[in-house]
């Protein structure tokens, strides 16, 4: 999947999906303070009602309706011939 098939206007159209009479707006943005990676929430609405979700931007700068893993600490074990 390309890029463009990741930003955040094709991922609002592809869940959203405005029509003509259709009010877009981003409610919220910011950081999730744990790691500093950004997010987006953004409201469809229209006569018939309204709908909102979250985006969350990834390392790689794609954007997603999941939000990226959060690294945690952990151990190797140093392998070594016997």
């Amino acid at each position: 999947m390309n890029t463009a098939e990741k930003s955040l206007h094709y991922l609002v159209e592809k869940w959203l999906a405005p029509a003509p009479h259709t009010q877009i707006r981003v409610i919220q943005f910011g950081h999730i303070r744990e790691d500093r990676r950004r997010y987006v929430h953004v409201e469809a609405s229209a006569p018939s009602g309204s709908h909102a979700i979250f985006f969350f931007r990834h390392d790689d700068g794609c954007w997603c309706v999941f939000p990226p893993r959060i690294a945690r600490p952990s151990m190797t074990g140093d392998q070594r011939a016997a």
